[in-house]
C-alpha cells in the first residue's frame, strides 16, 4: 500500500469514528444504551479511542474489524427501540459478517439478536446515590457515576459528605476532581457553587455536605430520599458501625468499599451478586484483590479444580503509608512508600471464600507493597485438580474473557511488552498475563494485572446497580 493510501485509509477510519461518536451518545443519554466493542466502553470514547477498540478485535478473534464494518451496526441500533442494556457492537458485527457477504439483513440481524431489550421496560425509579468519603475510591467513583449523566441514567450522584469546611475547602475539593496524577484530567467541566456548598460536574448538581459522622447528617434537607449510601471511608466495617448511616434520614441502604466484618455480604460482581437481596441493607464489594482474583479462581476452579494454592499480591503503596520515614501503628508500613518494597498482611485469599464458598481453607496470602501509586499484581500459584498446560489454560481464560458470564470481570493479555502502567484505567476486575502463565501437570502459577483504583470502582458501580435492582441486559448474550 502507498503512503497516500495509507493516509487516506486513516482518514475514512477517522471519519467513521467521528460518525460513530453523535449515535453513541443519544443511545446512552436517551436510551440508556451502552455500546462496547468486545468489552471496550465506546461511552464518552475519543475519536482514537474508537479506532483503538477496532484494532484490538484482531487480538481476539485473529480476524480484522473495519470501522466501516461495525458503523452500520451502530446506526442499525439507533433505529431500535433498545432501552437499558449493554451491546457489545464488535462480536455482533464480527458474527454477522462471518455468515454474509453484503449488509443486506443487518437490520433483521439486529432486531432479532437484540429481541431482549428492544422495548425493553425502562420504568425502574432513578435511585439517589451518596458518597460518604472523597478519597481516591470516592473520586472514582464519581467520575464513574458523573460520565453516565443523562435522562436514561437511573444511577445519581446526589451527595457527597466529607469532613471540612474550611475556607478554600470546596474549590479544593473541585480541583482534586478536575485532576488526577494517576488518570488524567477529569472528562468535561466542574464548577463550583460556594454559596450552595454545591459541585456542578457535566450538568449534575452535587451537594457537598460536611459532617463529622452519619449522625449529623439529613438527607432529606436537600431533596435526597431512599439513597444508598458508598461508605468510602473504611472507618466503619462492622453492622454496628455500617448501621450508622441507615439513622441519617433519607438513607435506605449502604455499601462499603472494604472488606465488611461478621455477617455482612462479601460481594464481588460477576461472580456472586445473585447473593443479593431486596432486604440486604448493608453490602460490602470486598477488596480490590478479592475483586482481581476471584473471577480468575471461579474460572479455574470450574474446569479443573483447586486443591489449595497461595496468592501473592505486589500491590502499589497506598494512603495509610508513609511518604517518609515515621510511626506507623503497622509493622513496616511506616517505612518511606516511595522508596521501599514492603512486606505486608492481606486477607484478601481468604476472603475468596466469602465470594466463593467453595475455596474456603484453601488458599493462603500474603501482600508487597511496591514503589507504584497504582496498578497491582496477584501471582496465583495453584495445585489442580486435573492436569493442564500453558496453551490449554490461555486458551481456555482467553474464552472465558470473551465469552462467559465473567467477561466483564476477566480481561485477557498476550502482550510481551505490557507493564503496570499500560493498565492504569482498565475496566476489569483483573488482567490475564498470558505470557507469563506456567502451567505443567497439575501446577499453574497465573499473574493478573489489576488496577486496583479504577477497575475496582467499576466493580462498585456493578454491585451499587445490583443493590438498587437495577439490572441491566448484555448482548449478545455469552454462553
Amino acid at each position: 500500500m502507498s503512503a497516500d493510501k495509507h493516509l487516506q485509509s486513516w482518514q475514512q477510519r477517522f471519519e467513521l469514528a467521528e460518525a460513530m461518536q453523535p449515535l453513541l451518545g443519544k443511545l446512552y443519554r436517551n436510551q440508556g444504551v451502552e455500546v462496547v466493542v468486545y468489552g471496550k466502553p465506546l461511552l464518552n470514547a475519543s475519536t482514537i479511542d474508537i479506532i483503538k477498540a477496532h484494532r484490538l478485535v484482531r487480538r481476539h478473534v485473529g480476524d480484522k474489524l473495519r470501522l466501516r464494518e461495525s458503523f452500520p451496526f451502530v446506526e442499525a441500533l439507533s433505529k431500535l427501540a433498545v432501552k437499558q442494556c449493554k451491546v457489545d457492537i464488535g462480536k455482533l458485527a464480527v458474527n454477522y459478517w462471518r455468515n454474509h457477504t453484503d449488509g443486506s439483513e443487518i437490520e433483521a440481524y439486529m432486531a432479532n439478536e437484540l429481541a431482549q431489550a428492544i422495548n425493553h421496560s425502562d420504568d425502574v425509579e432513578a435511585r439517589d446515590v451518596v458518597l460518604y468519603g472523597f478519597g481516591r475510591i470516592g473520586r472514582l467513583l464519581a467520575r464513574l457515576l458523573i460520565e453516565r449523566t443523562g435522562v436514561s441514567n437511573k444511577l445519581r450522584l446526589r451527595a457527597i459528605v466529607i469532613r471540612g469546611g474550611r475556607n478554600g475547602d470546596l474549590e479544593k475539593r473541585a480541583s482534586l476532581l478536575r485532576r488526577d496524577s494517576v488518570h488524567g484530567p477529569f472528562n468535561g467541566s466542574v464548577e463550583v457553587d460556594e454559596e450552595n456548598n454545591a459541585l456542578i460536574a457535566n450538568g449534575t448538581y452535587i451537594q457537598i455536605i460536611y459532617a463529622n459522622g452519619p449522625e449529623e447528617v439529613d438527607y432529606t434537607k436537600y431533596g435526597i430520599k431512599n439513597a444508598l449510601v458508598v461508605d468510602n471511608t473504611g472507618v466503619w466495617k462492622d453492622e454496628d458501625g455500617l448501621g450508622l448511616h441507615l439513622k441519617s434520614p433519607g438513607a435506605a441502604k449502604v455499601l462499603l468499599t472494604a472488606p465488611a466484618k461478621g455477617n455482612i455480604k462479601n460481594i464481588v460482581y460477576g461472580v456472586n451478586d445473585g447473593d443479593i437481596l431486596e432486604q440486604d441493607l448493608i453490602v460490602s464489594a470486598a477488596s480490590c484483590t478479592t475483586n482481581a482474583i476471584t473471577p480468575v479462581l471461579k474460572a479455574i476452579n470450574d474446569k479443573y479444580g483447586i486443591e489449595n494454592g497461595h496468592v501473592e499480591t505486589i500491590h502499589s503503596y497506598t494512603n495509610d503509608q508513609n511518604l517518609i520515614d515515621n510511626y506507623h501503628k503497622a509493622d513496616r508500613r511506616g517505612r518511606s512508600a516511595p522508596l521501599n518494597m514492603v512486606i505486608t498482611e492481606t486477607g484478601a485469599a481468604k476472603a475468596v471464600a466469602k465470594a466463593l464458598p467453595v475455596l474456603a481453607g484453601k488458599l493462603t496470602g500474603n501482600a508487597i507493597r511496591v514503589p507504584t501509586p497504582n496498578v497491582s499484581m496477584a501471582i496465583i500459584s495453584l495445585n489442580l485438580n486435573s492436569e493442564t498446560n500453558k496453551d490449554d489454560i490461555n486458551t481456555y481464560l482467553r474464552d472465558m474473557a470473551l465469552h462467559s458470564p465473567l467477561q466483564n470481570q476477566i480481561d485477557f493479555t498476550e502482550s510481551t511488552e505490557i507493564v503496570s502502567s499500560d493498565l492504569v484505567g482498565s475496566r476489569y476486575a483483573g488482567v490475564v498475563d498470558s505470557q507469563a502463565t506456567i502451567a505443567e501437570g497439575k501446577r499453574a502459577i497465573l499473574y493478573v494485572w489489576y488496577d486496583n483504583e479504577f477497575g475496582y470502582s467499576c466493580q462498585v458501580v456493578g454491585v451499587m446497580q445490583k443493590m438498587l435492582g437495577l439490572n441491566h441486559l448484555s448482548l449478545p448474550v455469552s454462553e
